[in-house]
């Protein structure tokens, strides 16, 4: 597959920044740019070499959270070593998962959750 990074929006950017980090084990690979009304212009994150770009909410953008009481229109496919152990902290952290982690040949071990800021995580990693 070819990169496409994604840009995610969060209502919470610094609570974002923290899940991300405690619970997926997140690297901030570039320290946040903080506007001047406080909010989070920009940061980005990586696991396992997974990157993603993150901001506030800026409505003069046109740039929104997800609304969680509707289904997410896009999932975020991230690689990790460790399917198992990476969902056990996501559950640690109150997140339900939407399906448990399960061998899926020839895909490997998947596993599918929401987090706290509405996006929808497909975790994939080796059998």
């Amino acid at each position: 597959m070819g990169e496409l990074t994604p840009y995610l929006c969060v209502a919470d950017a610094r609570g974002a920044i923290d899940w991300y980090v405690d619970v997926l084990g997140a690297e901030v690979v570039l320290d946040p740019i903080v506007m001047d009304d406080g909010r989070i212009g920009h940061v980005e994150l990586a696991v396992d070499g997974g990157r993603w770009m993150m901001s506030a909410e800026f409505g003069s953008a046109g740039v929104a959270a997800p609304d969680p009481s509707r289904g997410a229109a896009v999932s975020l496919h991230l690689e990790v070593a460790d399917v198992d152990t990476l969902c056990e902290r996501v559950v640690a952290a109150g997140v339900t998962l939407d399906r448990e982690p399960e061998d899926s040949p020839p895909a490997g071990r998947v596993a599918v959750f929401r987090d706290p800021f509405g996006h929808r995580w497909f975790l994939n990693g080796p059998l």
